[in-house]
This record gives C-alpha cells, sequence and structure tokens, in this order.
C-alpha cells in the first residue's frame, strides 16, 4: 500500500491532539468547578475527539467494499447490450418512419415540475439533496419534461421521440424488468388536430413495433378517460373520489378483484353500493359492439362525458379498421392508468403469453408475468400547467417498456442457446508468417478508410491458429490472410470464414471484393 508522507504526517499530529484532549479531560474531571461548566467543556472536548478521530479515519473500514448494483439497477455485458441495441435501432426506425425528430431534456428537473402530476405514484419520485438552493428530483418519465420543454419554448406543434433513463422508488422486480432506474422510449404528437386521427397513429405505432419485434401474440388494450369518469358518476361516485377509484380500478392488471374492491371501500370510502356497480362494469370488454351497448345503457348515457369519450372510441375503431388493426385492439372497461394527467384515450399493450398473474412470485418463478409492455394517452391539460397564462397544447403519445421487452429477449436467447454477435466486425486481417505487423496495419487501414468493419491481433507474431479461431468465435464473416509471397504478388487470400472458402484477390480490388462479398453474405 502506497502512503504518502504527508498523510502520516497528519495522523501523528491528529494522535497528538487526541492525547491532549484526553490529558485535558482527566483535568477538567480534576479541577473542582462548577458542575455546569464542567459539563460544557466535557461536551467541547468530546465534540473534539469525534472531529479528530473522523480526520484520522478507520483503516479498517476502508477496505471494506461491497460490491453490488445499487437494489433495482444492474450491469449489462456485451451479449446483453448487443440485444438492446438491436431493441432501440427497431424501435427508432419505426419512430423515424412516422416522421418524428428527437430531443433530450436533463436527467433532474426542479421538484416543482413534477409534484402533483402521478396522483399517487407521486411518492415513487427520487428527491435530490439541497444542490445550492435549486430543490431537484430526478425524472419519472419523459411526459412531463416534454410538457415543461414545449411550455418554456412556446412550441405549438411537433413530433418527437425521446430515448432515456428514467427513475422510480418502486419495489424492484429484476426477471419481470422492473427496475428503479429504466429507459423508456416515448413517441409523442403535440398540437391541435382533428379528433382521434394522431390518437390512432400512435396505436398503429405500437402494434407495429411488436410486430417487428417479433415478441408473440398481443392484446392493445384501449378505454378512454371521459368514459371511465362517466362510468364512476354513473355508479354514484363522487366527483371528488374519482382519482381515487380510477387508481384502484388501474391495479386490476396486478391484482384480483376483491382487493380492488376492498380498498376502494376501506381506504378510498367509496359506497359499497357504487362499487359493486363498478365492478359489473369493468368486465366488459369488447369493440364496437361494445360502444354500442354502452351508449343504449340508460346509466351511461345520461352522463354527458361518458357520451363523448364512446363517441370518440366509435371514430378511433373506424381509423384502426383503415389501419388493419382491429383484430389487435379491444376496448377494455378495466383500462386505468393511474396518471393524473390523460385526459383522453389511453391505451395498453399486452402480450398474451406473458399476461401478468397476480400470484407469480410466490414460488420463485416471475418469467411469466412481464405484464405490459407499452401505454400512453392523450393528455391535453399538461403542457398549460407550465405556461403562465395556462395556453394548452393538446398532446398523445406512447411508451415503449423496452425493460420488459429486454426481458423477454433475453430469456429467449438464453433457452435458445444462441450465440449473439457483440461486435460488427466484418473482416479480420491475418499474417500467416513472423513480422508482419506493418502490413497488417498497412492492410487495416486501408480497409478502415473504406469504412469497412476491421481488426486485427495486437500481437507482433501471433500464431495463425489463433487468428482462425478469433474469426470464428466472433463469427467475422471475412479473413484477409497474407504471407510473403502474397506480398511479393501483390495479393491477398480472402477467406470466407463460414465456408472456408479461399480465393486469391489483386491487392488494388481487394476493397471492392469485399464489399462485394459482403454484399452476398448479407
Amino acid at each position: 500500500m502506497n502512503i504518502s508522507m504527508d498523510s502520516i504526517s497528519v495522523e501523528k499530529e491528529a494522535i497528538e491532539k487526541m492525547k491532549g484532549c484526553g490529558d485535558l479531560h482527566k483535568t477538567i474531571k480534576l479541577v473542582p468547578s462548577d458542575a455546569e461548566e464542567r459539563k460544557r467543556q466535557i461536551s467541547e472536548e468530546v465534540a473534539k475527539l469525534l472531529e479528530l478521530k473522523a480526520k484520522l479515519g478507520d483503516d479498517s473500514q476502508k477496505t471494506k467494499f461491497v460490491l453490488k448494483c445499487p437494489k433495482g439497477t444492474r450491469d449489462y455485458n456485451p451479449q446483453q447490450m448487443a440485444i438492446r441495441e438491436g431493441v432501440f435501432n427497431t424501435i427508432i426506425k419505426c419512430f423515424k418512419r412516422h416522421g418524428a425528430e428527437t430531443i433530450d431534456t436533463p436527467v433532474f428537473e426542479l421538484k416543482e415540475t413534477l409534484t402533483g402530476k402521478y396522483g399517487e405514484d407521486s411518492k415513487l419520485i427520487y428527491d435530490l439533496k439541497d444542490q445550492g438552493g435549486e430543490l431537484l428530483s430526478l425524472r419519472y418519465d419523459l411526459t412531463v419534461p416534454f410538457a415543461r420543454y414545449l411550455a418554456m419554448n412556446k412550441i405549438q406543434n411537433v413530433k418527437r421521440y425521446h430515448i432515456a433513463k428514467v427513475y422510480r422508488r418502486d419495489n424492484p422486480a429484476m426477471t419481470r424488468g422492473r427496475f428503479r432506474e429504466f429507459y423508456q422510449c416515448d413517441f409523442d404528437i403535440a398540437g391541435q388536430y382533428d379528433a382521434m386521427i394522431p390518437d390512432a397513429e400512435c396505436v398503429k405505432l405500437v402494434s407495429e413495433i411488436l410486430n417487428q419485434l417479433d415478441l408473440g401474440e398481443y392484446i392493445i388494450k384501449i378505454n378512454h378517460r371521459k368514459v371511465l369518469d362517466g362510468m364512476f358518476a354513473a355508479c354514484g361516485v363522487p366527483d371528488d373520489k374519482f382519482r381515487g377509484a380510477c387508481s384502484a380500478v388501474d391495479k386490476l392488471d396486478k391484482t384480483f378483484w376483491d382487493d380492488v374492491r376492498a380498498e376502494m371501500i376501506q381506504e378510498k370510502g367509496i359506497d359499497p353500493i357504487a362499487v359493486d356497480k363498478i365492478g359489473k362494469y369493468v368486465e366488459l370488454k369488447g369493440r364496437t359492439e361494445l360502444i354500442d351497448k354502452l351508449l343504449e345503457d340508460e346509466a351511461m348515457k345520461a352522463q354527458k362525458s361518458a357520451v363523448e369519450g364512446l363517441e370518440d372510441l366509435r371514430v378511433l375503431f373506424k381509423y384502426l379498421e383503415l389501419y388493419g388493426i382491429t383484430d389487435k385492439v379491444v376496448f377494455d372497461l378495466s383500462l386505468a392508468r393511474g396518471l393524473d394527467y390523460y385526459t383522453g384515450v389511453i391505451y395498453e399493450a399486452i402480450l398474451q403469453g406473458f399476461a401478468h398473474n397476480p400470484k407469480a412470485g410466490a414460488d420463485g418463478d416471475e418469467s411469466v408475468s412481464v405484464g405490459s409492455v407499452a401505454g400512453g394517452g392523450r393528455y391535453d391539460g399538461l403542457v398549460g400547467m407550465f405556461d403562465s397564462k395556462g395556453k394548452k397544447v393538446p398532446c398523445v403519445g406512447v411508451s415503449i417498456g423496452v425493460e420488459r421487452v429486454f426481458a423477454i429477449m433475453e430469456s429467449r436467447a438464453l433457452a435458445s442457446n444462441t450465440k449473439t454477435r457483440t461486435t460488427e466486425t466484418e473482416v479480420y486481417v491475418v499474417s500467416a508468417q513472423k513480422n508482419l505487423v506493418e502490413e497488417r496495419m498497412k492492410i487495416c487501414k486501408e480497409l478502415w478508410d473504406a469504412d469497412i468493419k476491421t481488426e486485427q491481433s495486437y500481437k507482433r507474431n501471433p500464431k495463425a491458429l489463433d487468428q482462425f479461431q478469433y474469426c470464428e468465435t466472433n463469427s467475422i464473416p471475412i479473413a484477409i490472410i497474407i504471407g510473403g509471397s502474397e506480398i511479393e504478388m501483390g495479393v491477398v487470400t480472402l477467406r470466407i470464414v463460414g465456408s472456408r472458402e479461399e480465393r486469391t484477390v489483386q491487392r488494388e480490388k481487394m476493397v471492392e471484393e469485399i464489399k462485394s462479398v459482403l454484399a452476398n453474405l448479407n
């Protein structure tokens, strides 16, 4: 261990001071004086001793490190990162196909920016220690920072995507893809447009992404905040208890109706008769036929908000039929999405092969309980909360729960025992003889300049077998082999690693030939 002379002198000085404090402590005890004064002096010397001890430090503690990730976080190895990058690329391509541009916002916001936007989930926000007069919190999602961004920059129309980490003090369930630090992939359309046209595109986008990720069968649940509010009013729930009822219903995808019923009665203070009426409605699922049925329901059609919401859904289903995805969509009255800022259509995508089982985890098996993989909706009032004049910018969007997608894809990769490529190297330059490191470097330079992904050994005289083994282990498709005879003749040997087929190529045509072979292999 390297210890500087300065640190040794500081330790000696601290020890001497501690001895001095000890002697003074004894003196204080021996000299008779006023009891209160003696008590004060002892307290001062104890404080000095503690301060000196802190400066000296405890060497036994310095060497004890707990090497672990904080709860609810994890590291990712190259194989896992390769899977993640593939998922991100698929999602970004889809976002761009729909004309979105990207932005970024700070990882932390002023605490007041996030306060009061998430209902009961506000308790999951990470607050930061005061840093120079500003009360800050880590962002809980990407939607509220986006609304703040629109209001601050006076933006009225934009179609944006944003991929970044968010933070929640939630109970983590790592194998189900529930973390305290995780990525969200958001797509939002802001602006004043005709009803349900942007909303339908968001639902279509979710369907496209899930199809391209090939995660299996899925269903997209749809509801409307106005329908929910109308339903609660029709059942006799007081206006001031709507949000509490909504947050309770939102838990139906995680627990049983009996638990939700008990929460609404015992915790939310809602009349049991009203709760039982809600129970009959939240069982209902369907498509346009359910919309027609509810419009004939005496209690529902008496509620203006319910009728407006149902008419919106009728238009939405018409557009979704034109997009060819109505077989993937269901109108589900149990869908609530408890966030306070939703004002219109809400939706959530569920993988049917991975539907949530409330009993999962009891026997340690969480792998089939991934839950929803995407969700979103319309939030027309959120931007107005940040505008000094309350000017609203209508918005609708969707967030892809990529951590849950990663959990499924990583599980599949392990189960199939397939090797995941962690690099994109296309060519490996192999020297068949000694003392050819400089020739290898010349070829690498030429290939890099031609934008061909290339590697070589970092040993001056590597064994040929080791070089070929590296190509096979890392699934590098092409090896360029050089030896003394190749250099003299002005050629290289091109080997296709998978088939071990070899051909001689003129050095000046090497780049052209490699690009041709890569095009054929792809």
